[in-house]
């Protein structure tokens, strides 16, 4: 595909067989939810404890996704303002996002309070940055946590081409977090060097990295993950961390990784162990579909993702 987008299509499918099933933190609950299926992606009925939007569309953080590659499809012309001005129409006031604002207010002042958002969740990071493009601030990322938004805006945007330093200005309209800085550069740079053929990503990335200070933390977790191969994925994913902050969500993403062959196998595997399986398998598909390539995404899922169609038009 055009400007490699199979790899952006990856996440996007990924994201969208996921969200049904987005922030189950009760494993046990969840293997009740699958039972007896095989594959038990895009789920018809919600079970997200959280919100619930039709299947086949996509959780906010391929969202930002998407509004990146509009910004793209418009033009390569003063990118990051026409970003930020797509991020406050998509996400900001008079947007379902910003409508169900007061409902994620509820649901963290009600002690015990279940009720399930109907439309979309706003993250975080997405809410600081909509507040502070409109304050006309010069740094508009979130600061409060550490979460993959940030990589996942710049997904298409790497994709196009641009360099790794520029990556960091996308980034950074989005999240000020330097961790997730640090972890978002990571996936970039095994996703690169998935794309140049490399057989193993993972290891080339800790050769070529070792003596860099700036990865250390990145190159011991892998390390660390490395010696949990042989666990069983669920048990790996919370001991490690089930939330979307970095490491965890990084450091899961990798565990299934490197104890999968293929697309499919690692989007299932991820899904199953629940948590923010949303916010690993937009890096593990995007990382599967540059290994392997758009054949290993498997086609009826691409029907069933609702922004699959726009991706595809770009050939």
């Amino acid at each position: 595909m055009k400007n490699n987008l199979h790899v952006f299509l990856g996440a996007t499918v990924a994201d969208a067989a996921a969200r049904p099933l987005h922030w189950v933190y009760n494993q046990k609950k969840l293997l009740t939810y699958i039972k007896g299926k095989k594959d038990f992606t895009f789920l018809k009925n919600n079970k997200s404890p959280f919100y619930n939007i039709k299947t086949g569309k996509v959780s906010g953080y391929n969202e930002v996704g998407q509004v990146m590659f509009k910004t793209l499809l418009e033009g390569h012309q003063k990118i990051d303002e026409r970003f930020k001005k797509n991020i406050t129409e998509n996400f900001g006031p008079g947007s379902l996002y910003w409508k169900n604002l007061n409902l994620r207010a509820k649901y963290r002042k009600v002690k015990d309070w279940r009720g399930i958002i109907k439309g979309p969740w706003i993250h975080q990071n997405i809410i600081e940055t909509v507040k502070n493009i409109k304050a006309k601030k010069k740094l508009t990322g979130g600061v409060k946590v550490n979460e993959s938004d940030g990589y996942c805006a710049a997904l298409p945007y790497y994709l196009y081409g641009y360099d790794f330093n520029s990556l960091k200005k996308i980034i950074s309209a989005v999240t000020l977090s330097k961790i997730s800085l640090r972890y978002a550069l990571a996936k970039f740079h095994l996703i690169d060097l998935a794309l140049k053929g490399a057989k193993d990503p993972i290891n080339e990335f800790v050769k070529k990295f070792k003596k860099n200070r700036y990865f250390k933390s990145v190159i011991e977790d892998i390390k660390k993950v490395k010696r949990l191969k042989s666990k069983p994925h669920s048990i790996v994913v919370k001991k490690l961390g089930m939330a979307c902050s970095y490491p965890g969500t990084f450091n899961s993403s990798i565990h299934s990784i490197i104890n999968s062959t293929n697309y499919k196998g690692a989007i299932l595997k991820t899904i199953k162990a629940g948590g923010c399986n949303c916010s690993r398998v937009n890096f593990i598909g995007a990382y599967f579909a540059a290994l392997k390539g758009v054949d290993n995404i498997p086609k009826s899922w691409i029907k069933k993702t609702d922004p699959a169609k726009k991706i595809l038009s770009q050939k």
